[in-house]
């Protein structure tokens, strides 16, 4: 885990000198951001809360994480539609972007669905030996780099989960497959269950 946590500090340290520099400060683009923002939430909820299957929830993202995921969409280093969304974005534009979205959308809350304590059980006995709460925080929600997991959709997080597994999904360096490749896809499964629900531990 140590070693995982240093590859994606060095990571996340030369993304972040290779991206700031001198630039416009948010107030004078937050009105032609807050208006193209609107985009988003059709797929990704107004509320921060995706109602929309394996679409992730972007409330209570750090804006850190927001920025470096659009930055690997825009140049083409993540799958899926935002790769043409972002073309051609600069700099500045992914900055607004990641910092409008985690201040202005609310953490997502839990699932209305009753979790499986089964479920549950196994995932705190899986986090116990992994410490995924090393990077990710004690209460899952997130910092620096690292996303908040705590309430995002399941399928979502079984989705990724299983992606970064198998080296389909770009990490910091091979933390993350690293670190879930003795995992079982059950155990993909259990941990999904958990983070989603979490902390609704019967």
């Amino acid at each position: 885990m140590r070693s995982a946590v240093k590859s994606g500090a060095a990571l996340a340290a030369l993304f972040f000198c290779g991206l700031v520099r001198a630039a416009a400060p948010l107030a004078a683009t937050a009105a032609p951001i807050g208006e193209r923002v609107q985009a988003c939430y059709a797929c990704h909820g107004a509320a921060g809360q995706s109602q929309q299957a394996e679409t992730p929830s972007l409330g209570g993202q750090p804006s850190f994480f927001l920025l470096t995921q659009l930055f690997l969409f825009r140049e083409g280093r993540r799958g899926g539609p935002m790769i043409e969304l972002a073309k051609g974005w600069s700099d500045d534009e992914l900055r607004g972007f990641a910092d409008f979205l985690s201040a202005r959308l609310p953490p997502p809350g839990p699932p209305e669905d009753t979790p499986d304590a089964a479920r549950l059980a196994r995932a705190r006995a899986l986090l116990a030996t992994e410490h995924c709460a090393v990077c990710h925080n004690p209460d899952f929600s997130g910092r620096a780099q690292m996303p908040r997991l705590a309430h995002q959709r399941e399928d979502y997080l079984l989705k990724s989960l299983r992606e970064f597994k198998s080296g389909k999904r770009i990490g910091y360096g091979q933390a993350m497959s690293q670190e879930l490749a003795r995992m079982s896809d059950q155990d993909l499964a259990d941990l999904a269950h958990y983070l989603a629900h979490y902390p609704q531990q019967r």
